[in-house]
């Protein structure tokens, strides 16, 4: 019997960098938000269920953005992402208010999530096509398996005009798996390509060329037991600096290492896009105009 995936909409961050609660910015001709596209599209693709991660204090005005017209269409479940959320034994630390990262995020949905999961970013608009692989990757995997997946994008598409980006560049083996993922915290255009800064400053330049993950993942239930050791292992190590977060690409990379797990990466002809900074979001409007246009989508979402 084939179960239909779960998806998993990582909405808790708090938009420091563009200013407010990205998440439920209009972005669509009739009021639709980023993550109706993505709700919409994964619908469509076979995903059966939607759980969101979002924190306690934003939970009033998210699902009045968007919970309540879901919930007749889909079967919907909240999550709630809280620096109190740590394992017993550990506190909060006493400068610490930044969210413990996606890592912390995903670990959040470990008694709610059963069956395979595709995990995305609420603010990333991922395309159609991104959907329908994850759904087919995810409804032919076993629960228990260690083989997960991720869709992987050419950086040049994901960069922003207004500042800097965090992406994690993948390496592939010749079959198609991920050998290492590694995060970069600020890139930026270059006119050669791209151009990556390490926690010293100093510069990496890039071609534009690689393979990166936008936090598009497919896991199976066997992640949260691994994730809750990765978790444990990063408060031990970083819980004294407030500004440390435990990055899914991390603990991905972790686990490809160790051997712990398989990776494959699926590529997308889909365009992505998204809005780090306010003044990316023209481009957003103007991207899915262009998609409604196209017959992608029916001008007004849900009828």
């Amino acid at each position: 019997m084939t179960t239909s995936p779960t998806l998993l909409v990582l909405a808790a961050g708090m938009g420091s960098r563009y200013g407010g609660l990205k998440q439920i910015d209009p972005v669509g001709p009739c009021g639709e938000i980023v993550i109706d596209y993505s709700i919409y599209d994964a619908l469509r693709a076979g995903f059966g269920r939607v759980v969101f991660v979002i924190r306690k204090d934003i939970e009033e005005s998210f699902r009045e953005a968007i919970g309540r017209r879901l919930e007749a269409r889909a079967d919907v479940d909240y999550v709630y992402q809280e620096l109190s959320a740590l394992p017993p034994g550990y506190s909060i630390p006493p400068n610490r208010t930044k969210p413990w990262g996606t890592g912390h995020a995903i670990l959040m949905a470990r008694q709610t999530i059963r069956e395979p999961f595709a995990s995305i970013n609420a603010d990333d608009f991922y395309g159609a096509h991104s959907y329908k692989l994850l759904g087919q990757t995810l409804s032919a995997t076993k629960t228990d398996s260690d083989d997960h997946c991720m869709v992987g994008f050419t950086l040049r598409h994901t960069l922003s005009d207004y500042g800097s980006v965090a992406r994690g560049i993948c390496e592939c083996d010749p079959k198609g798996f991920l050998q290492r993922v590694e995060e970069h915290t600020r890139i930026e255009k270059a006119p050669e390509g791209a151009r990556s800064f390490d926690a010293n400053g100093r510069a990496i330049e890039l071609t534009g060329q690689e393979l990166v993950s936008m936090n598009m993942w497919g896991f199976t239930p066997a992640l949260f037991p691994q994730l809750e050791t990765e978790f444990k292992a990063f408060l031990d190590r970083r819980s004294g600096d407030p500004k440390a977060e435990l990055y899914i690409p991390s603990v991905v990379d972790a686990l490809v290492a160790q051997k712990h797990a398989r990776v494959k990466v699926l590529t997308t002809p889909d365009p992505w896009f998204g809005v780090t900074y306010k003044d990316d979001k023209a481009l957003v409007i103007q991207s899915i105009r262009d998609l409604i246009a196209a017959g992608q989508y029916p001008e007004k979402l849900w009828e």
